[in-house]
């Protein structure tokens, strides 16, 4: 079965497809001052998302691979999302040796990076780990991952956003779309902030080249993550129907589909790993009542066990 997916970018994603820009991030992260890139190398996923192992930018570099990914929620499955993601890229890697020779196959060493910039209070620092999800604790797990989250809002992490002014200048960028869209429809927000950041040289160059696509993920991002918060809030559903009623009445039925479907994954990948069946399911399925109602069955599961049951139930 060949379920293909059409996942916008972010702006943290389409700024950090750049060598020189990604390279400028990791000597950040890691207090590094290397400047050719010519050992960097973007090794992303193109079709991870089918799997739900969505990441913004992996690459190799420095005898590592790393895996970088922006988050604007606070998310503690992120060590079990990065294993299947990792497992999945190692074996792209070692796809031509001989893993059942005597001879030791070398692999870059594996590091977890996910830049937080929500708006929940979180520690300047954290780490996530793979062993914290076992349902048996361990003194010493046999298998661990452990995911550095940092907080890159104004206040955290100064030494490494003054090393990295993209990262500073996204960071900013951020800050005053959420703020203008306090006072205005999000569409005038992105606008203002937009053309504010560009007589402001943050990030000037990246959003002259890219106004448009900018203009469009940042609206994509803003609502995608007002979902998510209207989820945690009750009251959530009258919000929804209100935005799929007046999306309706704009004309904009497909659109609307694909923002639910999105919004519906977005959940169940937050409670759990997403079966290739009910990804499928859920992509095939066009009709808006109907993801609606699966949209608040999984809203109120802490397993994605409990919302196929749900599915079932429904049905």
């Amino acid at each position: 079965m060949n379920v293909k997916r059409n996942y916008k970018d972010s702006i943290f994603r389409m700024l950090y497809l750049d060598k020189k820009e990604l390279l400028s991030l990791y000597n950040a992260v890691n207090g590094t001052h290397y400047t050719d890139v010519d050992g960097l190398e973007i090794n992303t996923l193109q079709n991870a998302i089918y799997m739900n192992m969505k990441n913004d930018v992996s690459f190799l570099f420095n005898f590592q691979v790393n895996l970088y990914e922006h988050q604007s929620t606070v998310n503690p499955n992120i060590p079990l999302r990065d294993l299947l993601y990792v497992s999945k890229l190692l074996q792209n890697i070692v796809k031509d040796s001989d893993l059942y020779g005597a001879t030791l196959v070398k692999i870059p060493a594996p590091r977890f990076v996910v830049f937080y910039n929500g708006k929940e209070h979180q520690p300047e620092r954290r780490v996530y780990k793979l062993s914290d999800a076992f349902s048996k604790k361990q003194d010493e797990p046999e298998l661990e991952l452990m995911v550095t989250v940092l907080n890159i809002n104004a206040g955290n992490n100064a030494e490494i956003l003054g090393s990295c002014k993209t990262l500073r200048e996204y960071m900013q960028y951020t800050e005053k779309v959420r703020r203008y869209a306090m006072q205005m429809p999000i569409e005038q927000a992105v606008e203002r902030t937009i053309t504010e950041c560009i007589k402001e040289d943050i990030l000037a160059e990246f959003l002259k080249k890219n106004r448009a696509e900018a203009m469009e993920v940042s609206i994509f991002e803003y609502n995608e993550e007002l979902h998510l918060a209207n989820l945690r809030r009750e009251g959530y559903e009258e919000g929804l129907a209100d935005g799929i009623e007046r999306g309706i009445s704009q004309g904009i039925t497909q659109g609307i589909t694909q923002g639910v479907q999105d919004l519906l994954l977005d959940i169940l990948g937050d409670i759990g790993i997403i079966s290739e069946v009910l990804e499928a399911a859920i992509v095939e399925q066009t009709d808006i009542d109907v993801l609606n109602g699966w949209v608040k069955i999984a809203a109120r599961c802490s397993k994605i066990e409990e919302f196929e049951e749900g599915l079932r139930r429904s049905l």
